[in-house]
């Protein structure tokens, strides 16, 4: 919202030729329950003069008040704001079916295949179809199990690169880490995807195609969620050429799908069924032989759809939180001593963190959900969309009316939480993220698929650079833990450490 002030400026002389043409909000009939609190609202942009980011923090603030359900009008469109644990839960539960939709935003609609890809796609059959194959064929259990290697092989890359980059006197070393977690998580993601490894050692995509997919990345999510003005005063699109950037990206990374596709065909043609180094089924492949029974609806606008969904909801996400974990951990090494000493206990000093450990650490995974609690990915969920009229909160909520649910909010609601604000991991050792408390992934029918996947790639991350390396923060100051810009809550100043490989690690290292 950095130029609203000009957009307002822009609009004033239409507001003014306006307001004889305006109309009051349609009453609600008496049998109907009242429509939730409202902020007083402008005309034309309602409440949008309001909004100053980030946006979770200003809608916290007005909820708290004007109360946990909160009705706003974003231009020219409803929206209801849920604060509060249990308006979520009613959200996701007895209105599940009424919130299923999504809203029809313009990015959705080109980045999105015309509203084809799951996190786009309206409730309905083919929602159904894509959601099935992508917790089947993606998500079960046996294909995340399958692509262990994968997860295994790009953490001890980078704890090579690390070792190999270590101060030869024994001292402390300086790296910067968001691009490393990036760089991570776009590698475990893309081998998945097509059995490419885009970035460090025994690369196979080019330097270029991997500096082009990370733009077209970071501009996918800059467009997405429920940040852009033209979504919600549609002549905004046209002032600011919205559509005309939206079809330049989509282009662009449409002919990169479209190559990834094309590779797999010409290999399966030729009998080489998969690229990767121990000749796993890719979900291209798996696609591809959908779209061999299938050839109808499979077709290569889906595929490049469900690409598009796992590679721009499993990198940020993944990398911003693995930030934000390490960032914790740093300004508070006490609860990094305590994740070392569970590490070294359980798994030793012989052989570096694997996968099957994992379920033996639960401190670690304390740390985790502590993060995602305090630093959630998606601060406010992907926004809904209701289908039909429901109550929330004892409040009338119309058709078409989008649905923002602050989990930001929620996680630090001092009714919930004891000490809210403070990074404290112990709190979950008595299953504190029960109910509707902890929602960082979402909830209900829509709720990401990725979970599990995304919490094995985390706790191997984070546990395998405890167990190689000691860690500290440059300088004395603690880590700035400001939030920047963006629909996965980046943070603001890009993560620096100091880091050491233990001495107990150094001959498991130097076999790496």
């Amino acid at each position: 919202m950095d130029d609203l002030i000009f957009y307002l400026a822009l609009f004033l002389t239409i507001i003014l030729l306006s307001r004889l043409l305006l109309s009051p909000p349609p009453k609600h009939p008496s049998t109907k329950p009242p429509p939730p609190p409202s902020p007083p609202s402008l005309p034309l942009i309602g409440h949008l003069h309001l909004f100053k980011k980030p946006l979770h923090r200003t809608l916290s603030a007005l909820s708290l008040k004007y109360g946990p359900v909160l009705s706003l009008r974003f231009g020219t469109r409803p929206v209801l704001v849920v604060s509060s644990s249990s308006a979520a839960e009613e959200c996701f539960t007895k209105n599940d079916i009424a919130f299923a939709n999504r809203p029809r935003f313009l990015s959705a609609k080109i980045l999105g295949y015309n509203y084809t890809v799951q996190g786009a796609a309206p409730y309905g059959d083919h929602w159904r179809n894509i959601r099935r194959f992508t917790t089947v064929g993606v998500f079960s259990t046996a294909r995340v199990n399958s692509f262990s290697p994968i997860r295994s092989a790009e953490v001890r890359s980078i704890v090579k690169s690390f070792f190999s980059s270590r101060s030869i006197d024994g001292g402390f070393t300086k790296v910067e880490l968001k691009s490393v977690f990036f760089d991570l998580a776009f590698n475990v993601v893309m081998e998945m995807i097509s059995g490419k490894k885009f970035h460090g050692e025994g690369a196979t995509g080019s330097h270029e195609e991997v500096e082009e997919f990370r733009e077209i990345v970071e501009e996918s999510f800059r467009f997405a969620g429920a940040s852009n003005l033209g979504d919600f005063m549609p002549i905004l699109n046209w002032v600011m050429g919205l559509e005309k950037r939206l079809l330049r990206l989509h282009k662009r990374r449409d002919a990169f799908f479209e190559k990834l596709i094309e590779e797999h065909r010409l290999k399966r043609k030729s009998g080489d069924v998969s690229e990767g180094v121990e000749k796993r089924e890719t979900i291209i492949d798996v696609m591809l032989t959908l779209q061999e029974s299938d050839a109808e609806y499979y077709t290569d606008t889906i595929i490049k759809g469900v690409i598009a969904s796992l590679l721009t909801a499993g990198t940020d996400t993944t990398a911003v939180t693995t930030e934000w974990a390490l960032s914790h951990l740093l300004n508070n090494p006490e609860t990094l001593k305590k994740a070392k000493d569970e590490i070294d206990m359980v798994v030793g000093h012989d052989h570096m963190l694997e996968e099957s450990s994992l379920p033996k650490l639960p401190y670690l995974h304390d740390i985790i959900s502590e993060t995602l609690r305090l630093c959630p990915a998606g601060p406010l969920l992907v926004p809904h969309e209701s289908r039909e009229e429901c109550t929330v909160g004892g409040y009338y909520v119309p058709p078409e009316t989008m649905l923002l649910v602050n989990a930001w909010a929620i996680h630090r609601d001092p009714s919930l939480w004891e000490e809210p604000t403070n990074f404290k991991p112990e709190r979950f050792q008595g299953g504190a993220a029960e109910g509707y408390k902890m929602i960082p992934f979402g909830s209900g029918r829509r709720r990401c698929p990725g979970e599990g996947l995304a919490m094995r790639l985390l706790g191997l991350t984070l546990g395998t650079l405890i167990q190689c390396f000691e860690w500290k923060r440059i300088g004395e100051e603690e880590v700035d833990m400001m939030e920047g810009p963006g629909l996965t809550m980046p943070k603001d100043k890009p993560l620096e450490a100091m880091y050491r490989p233990w001495p107990s690690m150094i001959d498991v290292l130097s076999q790496l």
